[in-house]
């Protein structure tokens, strides 16, 4: 047997993490059996419906790089892939089932609904539909659908007896019938619920296995009584644990810490994201932390699934991006940061220095403008205390000497290299007999007005250029004579 499985998102906004990783365990699950990943756009619910959002779906999967075999925009031979263009085929199942006695019409109206909803939450008890519209006569019913009235259809869930299913993570789970209601089939505007079209659509694509998150638990009972109702074969079916903020509350939009895109937009990489994804209820069984995509599908299994919800650690993704940003060539590193680069209004400046100086220390590139601040604007207002270091043995009369100095000898330069730079202030401090730390400290802090500063005062002098460099250091001379 084939597997074949689909990615279902609604457009109706970005990824949210918890999806794309539905996405991503579907993906890796169907390439390492190597059977067919299709996507399939649900979007019955045209209330909820964003513009613009089915292109977010393509853009993000195809970021991530999980490629489908069959889909809207590259067919196969199970389309169409979009719900809405299937409208057609919903309504003759569901009145299949009304032949067989497994769904019914249902003429009741919204006014009449909420006021039995209302009746039965005044007793305390939850509202189920009471099955009002079963046993209408036939030529009631159309004698009412030939006069055009509002309608539904509902499967009619059997009084008796248990709805059962297997899932691969959480085992057989079954729910009395009693306690189920009659969910609508179809909807008044013509339009399949959700719940309906989902059956509908994953037997006739021969869908063998069906990913998604575990809120769909207590629906998946009645999908197998729809099943049973048509006589069709069940797929495999796996609930994914929730992701969640920490043990009581699932990501969010409102905590900003829900949608993918949110992270790309800070900065974090595409591949750091989804290795940290893939570990968020999966282990692979050993001690690894870094996948590629091709290494994740070799070791992935349903074995190594989690029957407890995972929980998402913004520091922890943070660890894992920086260890990303770290192994990235200078080149890759600057390209990422370019865009970065223009927002601090740094793009001028030499990327091989820059890139030195942040690749070991930027977690996500969003915290590249901040860190180089400094070199845009001086904020000319820095404590003088700062010339004070015990480490460093600077003082503000050690902080003084050490200014005159490299403002003289900087000033003689003609050619303002690091390498020149470096050698004449270490030269300086070797001259007269100072540490390192003692010549460089003093000057660090009247280029940059920051205790810490990514690179040294050799490359920030560098990257400010001569000009600007003897200014902030006179700026310094001044403020040290003035304390």
């Amino acid at each position: 047997m084939e597997v074949r499985t689909r990615f279902a998102p609604s457009p109706t906004g970005y990824m949210h993490l918890g999806g794309m990783r539905t996405a991503l365990y579907t993906y890796l699950f169907t390439r390492k059996n190597h059977g067919k990943f299709i996507l399939r756009i649900e979007d019955t619910d045209q209330a909820r419906y964003v513009e613009g959002a089915t292109d977010v779906i393509y853009r993000t999967l195809k970021d991530i790089g999980l490629v489908w075999d069959e889909g809207p925009d590259v067919g196969g031979d199970y389309g169409p892939y979009i719900q809405s263009e299937r409208k057609g085929m919903y309504l003759p199942y569901a009145q299949q089932l009304v032949r067989d006695g497994k769904a019914y019409y249902c003429f009741c109206t919204k006014e009449e609904l909420d006021k039995r909803r209302a009746e039965a939450e005044a007793k305390g008890e939850t509202f189920k539909y009471d099955k009002h519209c079963l046993n209408m006569p036939r030529e009631e019913v159309e004698r009412r659908l030939a006069a055009g009235e509002p309608y539904v259809i509902r499967q009619n869930v059997p009084t008796q007896g248990e709805a059962s299913f297997d899932d691969i993570i959480f085992g057989h789970i079954a729910v009395d019938c009693s306690e189920l209601d009659d969910m609508i089939l179809i909807k008044a505007d013509g339009m399949p619920t959700y719940n309906f079209a989902n059956v509908i659509d994953d037997h006739t694509m021969g869908i063998t296995h069906v990913m998604r998150g575990s809120e769909y638990l207590s629906s998946t009972p009645k999908y197998n009584l729809l099943y049973d109702a048509f006589g069709w074969e069940k797929p495999v079916y796996i609930h994914l644990t929730n992701i969640m903020r920490d043990a009581q509350h699932k990501l969010s939009k409102r905590t900003g810490d829900a949608y993918y895109e949110d992270y790309i937009a800070k900065g974090y990489l595409k591949d750091a994201i989804l290795n940290y994804i893939a570990l968020l209820g999966w282990n692979p069984g050993d001690d690894r932390e870094f996948f590629t995509l091709d290494e994740l599908i070799e070791a992935f299994s349903l074995e190594g699934l989690s029957k407890s919800p995972a929980i998402f650690d913004v520091n922890k993704l943070t660890w894992m991006n920086a260890e990303y940003i770290r192994r990235l060539e200078p080149n890759e590193f600057n390209r990422y940061a370019q865009p970065w680069y223009e927002k601090a209004g740094i793009d001028a400046m030499n990327k091989e220095t820059l890139c030195r100086i942040l690749q070991p220390r930027v977690e996500f590139f969003a915290q590249l403008p901040e860190m180089v601040d400094f070199l845009v604007k001086l904020d000319e207002e820095y404590d003088v205390a700062m010339f004070t270091n015990k480490k460093s043995k600077t003082n503000p009369e050690v902080s003084l000497g050490v200014l005159n100095m490299a403002i003289d000898a900087l000033n003689a330069l003609e050619t303002w290299e690091e390498a020149a730079i470096h050698d004449t202030l270490i030269g300086l401090a070797e001259k007269n007999g100072l540490k390192n730390g003692t010549m460089l400290w003093p000057v660090r802090i009247a280029l940059a007005g920051k205790q810490v500063t990514p690179g040294g005062a050799i490359e920030i002098a560098y990257l400010l250029g001569k000009d600007e460099s003897l200014r902030r250091l006179e700026l310094g001379r001044k403020k040290v004579l003035v304390a």
